[in-house]
């Protein structure tokens, strides 16, 4: 059983190596913890203070994180792990909300509590991040950018939300007819994977396929035109329909010309010559020119208000919205 302890120690590496580039979760020192320091001492307590005043009101947890860099981390998978550790909002509530801000990399995201998914759901979260903080960073404005998206909230927690956040999009939605996608990281890789994976295949069959390639081109189209938005926006699945538009014809006009390919149609109909010969009706199925034995085709710091301050046991729903500036 010597082999045993060689394998318990190679997954202990493996699980570490994976934690190695993540960056830490600091302690939660207070409603504002601002390792990041890109807010000034003022503006530290009065975010503070109204955090705390809104707690006191409605029982809501909100805090506010500002680190340097995520290191090899991505800010949705950050966003989650400092939510489970600082447990935000109250157990039976799950009504805890985390703000966190990555100079560095110049990402934004909030992080909602299961109890605060409907009332903050992802559209809200993605629009006060475009609207109200993303802008107000660009001009170099970050207290500015952080009161007013934590008021922005707060008035939306309260149910005294005005429709200034959703106004700016509105032109935009109504133009296109899609929202872009506002999922985890993790489920756009897991979407793009399947998206991508299935479509890609049959594109690819389409290409090499005599006669049914064509009908297989517009049957695709539908499939290229939507299913792509889940995964990276609208913008960008126009541009990859465009891709898939010019470039599956003329692959297929050029693929004919190649000596591979040209070699494989000489094969297969050799194939069913000899299949006629020994009384077959198609191909001779000893030699399947597009098996994998002819080498073609296969199938197969922080800061804050000095009151004491600390997570009341919630837990995060994962939704939120994630942004840049």
């Amino acid at each position: 059983m010597s082999w045993l302890p060689r394998i318990i120690l190679a997954w202990a590496l493996a699980l570490l190596a994976g934690y190695a580039g993540a960056a830490d979760v600091p302690m939660l020192s207070g409603r504002v913890v601002d390792n990041a320091e890109l807010l000034s001492s003022a503006a530290r307590e009065r975010i503070s203070a109204a955090l705390k005043a809104h707690e006191t009101k409605t029982t809501n947890q909100i805090a506010v994180l500002t680190i340097p860099t995520l290191g090899e981390d991505n800010i949705e998978q950050y966003a989650v792990r400092v939510f489970e550790q600082w447990k935000l909002g109250k157990k039976d509530k799950d009504n805890g909300l985390l703000l966190v801000i990555v100079p560095k990399e110049r990402k934004i995201r909030f992080e909602v509590g299961r109890g605060l998914e409907g009332t903050v759901p992802d559209v809200i979260a993605s629009r006060t991040i475009r609207n109200v903080i993303a802008p107000a960073f660009k001009e170099k404005q970050f207290d500015k950018g952080v009161e007013d998206g934590i008021a922005a909230i707060i008035k939306q927690l309260e149910g005294n939300a005005s429709d200034l956040a959703d106004a700016k999009d509105a032109g935009k939605d109504a133009s296109s007819g899609f929202k872009d996608p506002d999922l985890p990281m993790g489920q756009r890789i897991l979407f793009g994977v399947f998206i991508f994976g299935i479509i890609g295949l049959f594109t690819v069959i389409g290409i090499i396929t005599p006669g049914m390639g064509w009908f297989l081109y517009f049957f695709l189209i539908p499939f290229w035109a939507l299913f792509p938005i889940v995964v990276v926006g609208f913008k960008a699945t126009m541009a990859i329909l465009a891709v898939y538009l010019a470039g599956f014809p003329t692959a297929k006009l050029l693929l004919p010309r190649t000596q591979w390919y040209q070699n494989k149609t000489r094969t297969t109909l050799a194939d069913r010559r000899a299949g006629r010969r020994n009384g077959f009706g198609g191909v001779n199925h000893s030699r399947d020119s597009w098996s994998s034995s002819s080498g073609g085709w296969s199938s197969g710091g922080s800061g804050g208000s000095s009151d004491s301050f600390s997570g009341g046991g919630g837990d995060s729903g994962g939704g939120g919205s994630s942004g840049d500036f």
